[in-house]
């Protein structure tokens, strides 16, 4: 299977370090970051696990529930937290999966044999609260990921939903946003009333509708 933007996120049933979950069930009216990793016991992953724990109330704060897994066992994950504990200055405060048959990370392509036939690259999808997939990026194995950019990415994505906007380059909460094509100057008037301005006719900025 090719996971591609739009398509349900497929559940599942899991063992994970919170206990067992059905991943449709647990993810509820929620959005979800599924996010995997090579392995326990090794040094990117401990930064990364420790980075998005600290992240967990600002994810919190869009409605997003974080939730990681690799191949590795169950023995390994509930060992490993306390060295991201210790190293990190955090303790892991979302559920870990443990998939070492590798059913889940071959259902959301999280298994690239060109890196590695056995471990998962560093996958990242965002699921909305239809369950549908929203934002995937794939990293390599020795490459730490930005959860920052994450995090900025799914406000992002966020905004467009609640105001019919895209987002520039770089672009920030609180920022001016762009009013898509999709919606004619007329229509537009009325669904941002601060106006805009247009330094060519197909780029037209607004403020922050939110604000």
């Amino acid at each position: 299977m090719t996971l591609q933007l739009g398509d349900i996120a497929p559940n599942f049933h899991a063992e994970t370090t919170d206990g067992p979950l059905t991943f449709h069930e647990w993810s509820g009216e929620s959005w979800v970051l599924l996010f995997s990793h090579p392995a326990d016991f090794t040094p990117v992953c401990t930064t990364e696990l420790g980075r998005v724990a600290q992240l967990k109330p600002e994810f919190a704060k869009r409605n997003v529930k974080l939730i990681c897994i690799s191949v590795d066992t169950m023995e390994h994950h509930q060992a490993w937290v306390n060295d991201i504990g210790e190293t990190q200055g955090t303790a892991v405060n979302f559920p870990i999966i443990a998939d070492p048959e590798r059913k889940i990370a071959l259902d959301y392509d999280m298994i690239h044999p060109n890196a590695s036939a056995t471990a998962s690259v560093r996958a990242v999808y965002l699921i909305d609260p239809e369950k549908r997939i929203r934002l995937i990026l794939i990293y390599p194995m020795a490459a730490g990921r930005n959860f920052d950019e994450i995090l900025r990415a799914t406000d992002a994505i966020q905004y467009g939903d609640d105001f019919s906007v895209a987002t520039p380059v770089n672009w920030q909460r609180g920022d001016d946003v762009i009013i898509p094509l999709s919606i004619d100057d007329e229509t537009a008037k009325t669904k941002f009333p601060k106006g805009w301005h247009a330094p060519k006719p197909y780029l037209r900025i607004t403020p922050d509708p939110s604000a």
